[in-house]
């Protein structure tokens, strides 16, 4: 007859650093310095420049959100466009029905419009996958923009909404443009704290298992069908601030911005950037307002037809998305982080020499 004897159960704690500061301020700090950076380059480029940077700040909100989507749970999304739309359309309404909300209640409404219907979306794209999840979105993207010319009276038909908001206090010395894209950037930091906080902690880590591995992320404790329904919920709040921000600084919101085109491109930007990083977001979104930037002035340069001009931006990205997977399967930002291994093996060669 054995005798089973049980020792008492030890927990063995990782010891803290001390003065260590916590991810969310840090997170938060890092955002205030680029938001001075940010403030810096207005200062010293005039509003065109200004423009593109204000419109780099909410499409790298948007990609932002597809990558945490895509690049993090695995979902392929064809209709981000359509949180987009929501977002925008829900600010141009609300300044033009009821202006005496502040701004940032139409954008935190905006957010969360979005954000419900990424709820709804993704409860109905839980038992979906590949390419029927692919299709699924983009009929969302197809079928919203033509509600616009199902109720014309209240959405404004093919032509959209225009108003205007005076964001910039009185007595404030700042061209209005510059105020705005301030307020871009203000807005596109602080929920990117927010989504660096949320990939870095146990939900990201949900995202990736998920990923990674369905069955073993179910055997391992985790509801699957909530985790990528919180994914499309993030990433639809992503989208439709975005959407807001990019009416708010143009004073529109039109279906034909929100075309399926913008989808794909969103998604060409996530995986051009790379997949999963937030940094590449950033790449990405430069990448989708300068490579059209520059596109137009090719086209302009070659005097090219309407029909050929309009089409070659997509064209040249597509053609240098091409390129960069080749090269770098990691996107940008794969690239850059293979140059500084690359940098440190030789300098690391050089001191052992």
């Amino acid at each position: 007859m054995s005798v089973r004897t049980e020792l008492p159960e030890t927990r063995v704690e990782t010891p803290k650093r001390r003065g260590t500061l916590p991810p969310l301020l840090v997170h938060a700090l890092a955002a205030l310095g680029a938001l001075a950076v940010i403030v810096l380059l207005t200062l010293v480029t005039d509003e065109f420049t200004n423009l593109r940077i204000a419109t780099i700040g909410y499409y790298l909100v948007a990609v932002a959100g597809l990558t945490l989507l895509t690049g993090l749970t695995g979902q392929v999304s064809l209709g981000h466009g359509a949180f987009m739309f929501i977002g925008a359309y829900t600010v141009a309404l609300l300044v033009r029905r009821v202006p005496s909300f502040p701004l940032w209640a139409d954008l935190l409404l905006a957010s969360v419009a979005g954000g419900l219907a990424g709820l709804l979306a993704g409860a109905a794209a839980a038992r979906l996958r590949g390419p029927y999840l692919a299709g699924a979105t983009l009929a969302l993207a197809v079928g919203l923009p033509a509600l616009t010319r199902k109720f014309p009276d209240f959405l404004g038909g093919s032509n959209g909404l225009s108003f205007t908001v005076h964001s910039r206090p009185a007595g404030v010395g700042v061209p209005e443009l510059r105020w705005q894209t301030w307020i871009v950037w203000l807005s596109v930091l602080l929920a990117l704290v927010l989504v660096v906080n949320i990939v870095r902690g146990r939900l990201g880590r949900d995202f990736r298992a998920v990923r990674d591995d369905e069955v073993a992320a179910a055997l391992s404790g985790i509801p699957v069908g909530r985790t990528k329904i919180l994914a499309f919920l993030v990433s639809a709040v992503c989208g439709g601030l975005a959407g807001g921000l990019q009416a708010f600084l143009l004073g529109t919101a039109a279906p034909g911005s929100f075309t399926p085109a913008l989808s794909l491109s969103l998604l060409a930007a996530v995986v051009l950037g790379g997949l999963g990083s937030l940094w590449g977001a950033l790449w990405g979104a430069v990448a989708l307002v300068y490579f059209q930037a520059w596109s137009e002035d090719l086209a302009d340069v070659l005097h090219l037809n309407t029909d050929v001009a309009n089409n070659l931006p997509l064209a040249v990205y597509g053609v240098i998305l091409i390129v960069v997977v080749l090269a770098f399967p990691r996107g940008i930002q794969g690239g850059f982080h293979r140059l500084g291994v690359l940098l440190r093996r030789s300098a690391k060669q050089k001191e052992s020499q």
